[in-house]
């Protein structure tokens, strides 16, 4: 039986491509997204068609018991949970203090903190028995630095980065890795970045900074990175990364 990576947050961005690249591994890969349940079928076509073994399932974080539930039938139908992809953003856009209402600032925590912590809850007693496991979270700038309209993103982010430090403190000695994966530029991607500029505005910034130009982060390469996290040996662990696009100016020269 295939060691199973599950992704939540599988899009046509990071989520969708690390997916690729583990099912190109050996692995079988479990995607998980919100909605768009053509484009859900569509990846795991893809995978399929290029000799792979995947499944799809829509899944709603923010719904009570989804994650749980999810994590449990995979173990028992599908096969035993190596790799979990943690890849739910958490962005709400650029909101002054008096824009954002509770309820939206409480959103961002929901999906950026308490979901890591609930997918944790659910699935490290299963790696703990196998004394075995790898979690790799997407993360972003706004975990370690907080900017001007991001109150409710860079609490949620900043509250995921702290997590994933406890839960290596935790759980590294019993051979779970936690990688928390700082992802500090913009990524080509057509389901994130691509929504929150629009269509026209995407391709025109493809166009003078993507593409042959490589001034946007690219999923696909992203991916290689995850994988090879996922495969490093214990006595040289990397716990925190941070990937960024050469002409890009890092988090802290800001």
């Amino acid at each position: 039986m295939k060691p199973v990576c599950l992704v939540i947050g599988a899009g046509a961005g990071i989520g969708g491509h690390v997916g690729k690249h583990f099912a190109s591994q050996g692995y079988n890969a479990v995607l998980c997204r919100r909605s768009d349940e053509d484009g859900l079928r569509k990846l795991v076509g893809e995978i399929e068609d290029a000799g792979g073994s995947a499944s799809g399932f829509l899944l709603d974080a923010s719904d009570p018991d989804a994650l749980e539930d999810r994590i449990a039938e995979v173990e028992a139908e599908i096969g035993s949970i190596e790799v979990v992809v943690f890849n739910l953003g958490a962005q709400i856009g650029s909101r002054e203090l008096a824009d954002t209402s509770y309820k939206a600032f409480e959103l961002g925590w929901r999906l950026a903190t308490f979901a890591l912590f609930r997918v944790a809850s659910s699935v490290f007693p299963h790696m703990e028995k196998r004394g075995r496991g790898t979690l790799l979270v997407t993360s972003a700038t706004a975990a370690v630095r907080g900017n001007a309209g991001q109150h409710s993103h860079a609490a949620a982010m900043g509250g995921r980065r702290m997590l994933c430090q406890t839960l290596n403190a935790e759980f590294s000695p019993k051979g779970i890795h936690v990688a928390h994966i700082l992802i500090d530029g913009a990524v080509d991607a057509p389901d994130t970045l691509g929504k929150m500029l629009g269509p026209e505005r995407f391709q025109q910034l493809r166009e003078t900074r993507g593409l042959d130009n490589d001034g946007l982060l690219v999923p696909a390469e992203i991916a290689k990175t995850y994988f090879h996290l996922s495969q490093q040996h214990r006595s040289a662990w990397t716990h925190e990364i941070d990937l960024r696009a050469f002409s890009d100016r890092a988090w802290w020269n800001h």
